[in-house]
C-alpha cells in the first residue's frame, strides 16, 4: 500500500511502481476479476460509505483529529498520503498514513489494506521494524498511525559516510535477514523487499534500520506456493516469474540487496523490463567487474547461496544468519570498497528517486517546489533544449553529476529511469 513512514528528509521519495513491466505489483493490482466499480467502490452514486476495518477493526472510535493533530506531508503513494503527526495528550511525533476510501476501487484494494493492518499487528514488536500504534477509519479515510522514522533511506546514508566497507555491508545484510526471519517464523512473506523500504529511525549514527512497509505482504501455511506477481523488477526471484513461489523469494531479494551494496549495482539488469526479467531467469551473475576481485570469498559465498536459482537450494534466513561471513562480521574487511562502489549507489539512488519522482508529476501529485526540481534536472541534462533527453544528454548528465561508471552501468542507470 506504499510505504509507511516517510520522513522529512526523503519527502517525496514514494516508491510508484511501474505498470510496463509484466511482473510489477502495479499490473498484479489492475487484473481483479472484480468489475472497478463494484459493491466495494466507495460513496460514488449515493451508495454507503465503505466500511474496510469496521469498529471491532478500530483502535478508537472518533475522528483522527480528536486524538492526533495532523501537520505537513511527509510522502505520497498510490493509495495513501503520509503525514507528520503529534499525539495529543503525549505531544509524541508521529507518522500517519492516510489511506483514501475513494481510491479503494475493488474488493481486492479493500482486502489489500485490512491485511496490511492484519500483518503489522500479527508481527511482534521489534527494534527492525516500524511499529504500528493504532488504526482507525473514518467516512473519508483508513488511518495508520506508527513511529516516525526520519534517519532518512539506507542508500542516503551509505553515500553520506564517505567511504562503504564489507563491515558495513555485513551489518546492513543482519538486519535485513533479521527481518526475513522474523516474519517467515511468524507465518509471512513480506515480498517487496529493497532498500527504499527500510529507512532509519533517527539521524544517530548508531541509529536502527527499520523495514517500513508491509503493503504487498501475505500470510502464508508451511507448503502453500502463490501465483501472484508482485515486487520491484530488479529484486524478483525467478520463481515468482514463474508463478509459483513461498517464502524463499525473501532470501533472494535479499541477496540482490546485498549484491548492490557491495558493488553498487543489481545484480541482474537489461536494456528494458522484459529484458531485466529474462537476465533473472538466466541467472548469471557478475563477479569480474571491480570492485568483485577484492571483496572477500566469504562475502561472495553468500551471495551466491541467496541467489541460488533453486528456491529449495536457497539459503533459509536461518542459514544466512549463521553464515560464516555474518557471524565474524566484525571481522569483515573494513576496508573502503573504492569511490566507484560509492558512485555507483549514488548513481542508483539518484534514478531511482528521479523516476520515483516523474512517475508522481503523472500522477499529478507534486508541489509546485517539488516539480520546479524535477524541471531543473531536466534543463541540466537537455542541452540542446529540444524538450528531450536523449541517451547521450543523459551520459553527459551522469559525467557531469561526477560519475565516473563504465558503459554497462550507464546503460543500466538509462533504462532504469525509462525515459
Amino acid at each position: 500500500m506504499g510505504n509507511c513512514c516517510r520522513s522529512p528528509a526523503a519527502a517525496a521519495r514514494e516508491d510508484v511502481k511501474s505498470s510496463h513491466f509484466p511482473a510489477s505489483a502495479a499490473a498484479a493490482k489492475k487484473k481483479p476479476h472484480q468489475p472497478r466499480n463494484g459493491a466495494a467502490g466507495g460513496a460514488g452514486g449515493g451508495q454507503k460509505r465503505l466500511a474496510v476495518l469496521g469498529e471491532e477493526g478500530c483502535d478508537f472510535i472518533g475522528g483522527i483529529d480528536d486524538k492526533y493533530a495532523l501537520d505537513r506531508e511527509l510522502g505520497r503513494g498510490e493509495f495513501g498520503v503520509t503525514y507528520l503527526c503529534m499525539d495529543r495528550d503525549t505531544k509524541e511525533l508521529l507518522a500517519c498514513k492516510s489511506i483514501s476510501k475513494r481510491k479503494l476501487r475493488t474488493p481486492v484494494d479493500v482486502e489489500d489494506v485490512r491485511r496490511e493492518v492484519a500483518i503489522m499487528r500479527h508481527l511482534p514488536k521489534s527494534h527492525s521494524i516500524v511499529t504500528l500504534r493504532e488504526a482507525c477509519e473514518d467516512e473519508a479515510a483508513v488511518h495508520l498511525v506508527m513511529e516516525l522514522c526520519e534517519g532518512g533511506e539506507l542508500f542516503d546514508r551509505i553515500v553520506a559516510r564517505g567511504h562503504y566497507t564489507e563491515r558495513a555491508a555485513a551489518s546492513v545484510t543482519r538486519t535485513i535477514v533479521e527481518v526475513v526471519q522474523l516474519c517467515h517464523r511468524h507465518g509471512v512473506i513480506h515480498r517487496d523487499l529493497k532498500p527504499e523500504n527500510f529507512l532509519f529511525a533517527n539521524k544517530k549514527e548508531n541509529s536502527p534500520l527499520k523495514a517500513i512497509d508491509f503493503g504487498l505482504s501475505i500470510f502464508f501455511k508451511p507448503g502453500e506456493k502463490f501465483s501472484e506477481i508482485v515486487g520491484s523488477p530488479y529484486y524478483m526471484a525467478p520463481e515468482v516469474l514463474k508463478r509459483n513461489y513461498g517464502p524463499e523469494i525473501d532470501i533472494w531479494s535479499a541477496g540482490v540487496i546485498l549484491y548492490i551494496l557491495l558493488c553498487g549495482v543489481p545484480p541482474f539488469w537489461a536494456e528494458t523490463e522484459q529484458g531485466v526479467a529474462q537476465a533473472i531467469l538466466r541467472g548469471n551473475i557478475d563477479f569480474k567487474r571491480e570492485p568483485w576481485p577484492n571483496v572477500s570469498e566469504n562475502a561472495k559465498d553468500l551471495v551466491r547461496r541467496m541467489l541460488e536459482p533453486d528456491p529449495k537450494l536457497r539459503l533459509t534466513a536461518k542459514q544466512v544468519l549463521e553464515h560464516h561471513w555474518l557471524q565474524n562480521a566484525k571481522k569483515a574487511p573494513n576496508v573502503p570498497l573504492g569511490d566507484i562502489v560509492k558512485s555507483r549507489l549514488k548513481q542508483f539512488s539518484r534514478m531511482n528517486r528521479f523516476k520515483r519522482r516523474a512517475l508522481r508529476v503523472i500522477a499529478d501529485h507534486l508541489s509546485a517546489e517539488e516539480v520546479e526540481d524535477i524541471k531543473e534536472m531536466f534543463k541540466a541534462m537537455d542541452t540542446d533544449n529540444d524538450g528531450v533527453v536523449s541517451c547521450e544528454e543523459l551520459k553527459s548528465g551522469i559525467a557531469k553529476f561526477g560519475s565516473h561508471l563504465a558503459e554497462p552501468e550507464v546503460q543500466m542507470l538509462i533504462e532504469a529511469v525509462s525515459i
